[in-house]
């Protein structure tokens, strides 16, 4: 008995992925469950377990190979010298050949169970001719072995509907023909580098590149492709489709700072983590937030409504060595500091490994962003759409200040808050920084 061994769609926005490990070698056995091959996606290197038991029979995709979810990629088999050679023809990725006749299939390999309400039985090369020809395979008759949809039935049932003429085009996979769209590529002008000359997106943006005369031919030219191409297009967007507004105040955090090194001096032998200025400020806005409704919201996708949120879900931008990316902490405004802490420094340590989650990374309605670290002290962050607002915080750093009529030396952070002016007005916004400056500025406030 075969399993076919498929890439998983892992999240909502996931066409794709790049398959960087195989954990087992062909013949080695597999346990269900077991994790069998690591792969990359626009967010993250994620683990993909064995769906049966039995030996790693067939790896169909090789390291460094990117194809589409729902692709073959291994086969798995009851024993480890089950004869393979009549199947695997009909595993190969998308863009092969078949050589084999599709209606000679070996009873062995036929479904045991046909559930046509639930599951479409067809070979690889019929669902790829529908793919290109938008047949539903649904109004399909499969006249290959227990009803498997065969590519000639594809082929009798464009004959009988009517239909323009077909525009004869080169072979690309949907997330080439939308890089093209995008890049103002011609498809006809590119030579594929995938299965039988398939254009790859890779393919697409690498065409995309300027020709550089001979001087400048050193300069090195990076494409903008995977999370670095997602963090473009959302920046631009976040930036482009708000009427973006920016509320500077600078707060006085010395009780804040002497409060954090309290609490780290108290608790840190107990949690087994020392908490942070993120953590502390991380609280102050998620409870803000839950007071200031209007600062928790979107707008609808239609443009027509103001959606507020009834979860505080808080994102905090990482640096990782892929890219800026947003961990969410769902439900921020109903933890305490230790809990807010211990799954703040989870989500980071999955980011920064490249194995987030993919609900580790959505869902978020408010974000904070810090760059103190790198000595920064101000700066105007871009909303991370579909929210209305981010915060953007700079470096604590001592400065002289006049108090009561007189020069004291305090601890001042500047804090940058950019709104959506279409989901929210510049007053409730401004008393919104206002009251995180002022919690900020009394954090003996938060246990009220």
């Amino acid at each position: 008995m075969v399993t076919e061994v498929i890439l998983p769609k892992l999240g909502q926005t996931m066409e794709e992925g790049t398959i960087v490990e195989w954990l087992k070698q062909e013949g080695e056995p597999v346990q269900r469950g077991e994790v069998l091959f690591m792969v990359e996606t626009d967010k993250a290197t994620l683990e993909v377990e064995a769906s049966a038991r039995g030996f790693l029979r067939k790896i169909l995709v090789p390291v460094g190979q990117t194809v589409s979810v729902l692709t073959v990629v291994a086969l798995i088999t009851r024993t480890a010298d089950e004869d393979i050679a009549a199947y695997e023809p009909q595993l190969r990725v998308p863009g092969s050949e078949f050589q084999a006749d599709e209606a000679a299939q070996p009873e062995a390999f036929k479904p045991e169970t046909l559930k046509p309400e639930t599951r479409i039985f067809a070979s690889p090369r019929a669902r790829r001719l529908a793919r290109e020809k938008g047949v539903d395979l649904a109004l399909v008759t499969g006249s290959g072995p227990s009803g498997r949809i065969v590519e000639r039935d594809v082929l009798a049932y464009l004959e009988q509907r009517p239909r323009p003429e077909p525009v004869e085009g080169p072979k690309a996979t949907p997330t080439a023909v939308k890089a093209a769209a995008t890049l103002g590529v011609d498809l006809a002008a590119i030579s594929g580098t995938g299965v039988s000359g398939r254009i790859m997106k890779a393919d697409v943006t690498a065409a995309a590149q300027p020709v550089l005369p001979a001087e400048e031919l050193a300069v090195e030219s990076v494409p903008l492709t995977g999370l670095r191409r997602i963090i473009a297009e959302r920046m631009a967007a976040g930036a482009r489709e708000t009427a973006r507004v920016t509320l500077v105040t600078e707060a006085d955090a010395t009780a804040f700072v002497e409060a954090r090194e309290q609490i780290k001096a108290d608790v840190a032998d107990e949690w087994g983590f020392a908490p942070g200025y993120n953590d502390l400020l991380g609280l102050i806005v998620a409870r803000t937030l839950r007071e200031f409704p209007h600062m928790n919201a979107r707008l609808s996708a239609d443009g027509q409504a103001i959606e507020r949120l009834s979860a505080v879900n808080l994102g905090m931008a990482v640096d990782t060595e892929r890219g800026l990316l947003v961990p969410v902490i769902r439900n921020a405004d109903q933890k305490g500091l230790r809990a807010f802490g211990a799954e703040l420094r989870a989500l980071v340590e999955r980011a920064r490994a490249g194995k987030s989650l993919p609900d580790d990374l959505t869902g978020g309605t408010f974000t904070i962003t810090n760059l103190g670290m790198h000595e920064v002290d101000a700066f105007t962050p871009i909303i991370n759409l579909p929210e209305a607002a981010i915060l953007g915080v700079g470096r604590i750093r001592p400065k002289p200040v006049v108090r009561d009529g007189e020069i004291v030396v305090r601890q001042m952070w500047t804090m940058s808050l950019a709104f959506d002016h279409r989901v929210v007005d510049g007053a409730p916004a401004a008393r919104f920084l206002q009251r995180i400056k002022q919690l900020v500025e009394n954090p003996y406030l938060l246990l009220g």
